[in-house]
């Protein structure tokens, strides 16, 4: 019992080493760009010295990585929650998307000058990001089916439904983050257009109409 406890306090004295070293490098790739930074400087910031840096990373292509991961989970986090809301499934459809779309604004502006990266270096993202599409599907999956069973949603394959809203909403990111995308409507027209966009699609004017076929 002894061991097994000095292991979990290991593994936890590791988890929150690695986190540590992570977010020093996310707070100087935010300020001074991946280029400008090197492994010293994160080193330095993280108070953790280059023999545990290296421990961790070989190099800053690792680091640079594992920051933009951590992010991606942190959106994945953000959206898994509103899976969790009481709230209809054409309503939390609509709020999934919102909160895709305002959470990845959010995290790309957050991160100060890495969001020049995020566009012009979008196949190294995009690489990472395979994961987190994967755990987006799932989620409109799992919205869609709900509200499949409960006679919202009239759709004969899921998964591909899931697919086409998931890249839809993934080709209007770098227009929204950019502001884009209903730059001239108040918040309230701008959502109201969106619902419009997405219900019509699937030929459904309102949510919580009774039926909706696809």
């Amino acid at each position: 019992m002894h061991r097994f406890s000095d292991y979990v306090q290991r593994i936890m004295s590791v988890s929150k080493t690695k986190a540590k070293l992570i977010d020093a490098a996310r707070q100087l790739f935010a300020r001074m760009g991946v280029e400008s930074t090197t492994m010293n400087d994160i080193a330095l910031a993280s108070k953790k010295g280059r023999r545990t840096l290296y421990t961790y990373f070989k190099n800053k292509d690792e680091i640079y990585a594992e920051v933009v991961q951590t992010e991606l989970n942190r959106l994945s986090d953000t959206m898994a929650r509103v899976i969790t809301k009481a709230i209809p499934p054409d309503r939390k459809l609509l709020e999934l998307i919102y909160t895709r779309l305002e959470t990845v604004k959010e995290t790309v502006y957050r991160n100060g000058t890495l969001r020049a990266i995020f566009f012009r270096d979008i196949w190294r993202v995009e690489n990472v990001r395979k994961e987190f599409d994967e755990k987006q599907i799932i989620l409109f999956q799992h919205v869609l089916e709900e509200g499949k069973q409960a006679g919202i949603f009239d759709i004969s394959d899921v998964r591909m439904v899931a697919y086409i809203i998931h890249y839809c909403i993934k080709g209007l990111e770098v227009p929204y983050i950019r502001g884009k995308i209903g730059e001239n409507l108040d918040v309230d027209t701008r959502k109201k257009a969106v619902a419009n966009i997405v219900f019509g699609a699937l030929h459904k004017q309102e949510p919580n109409n009774n039926h909706q076929t696809i």
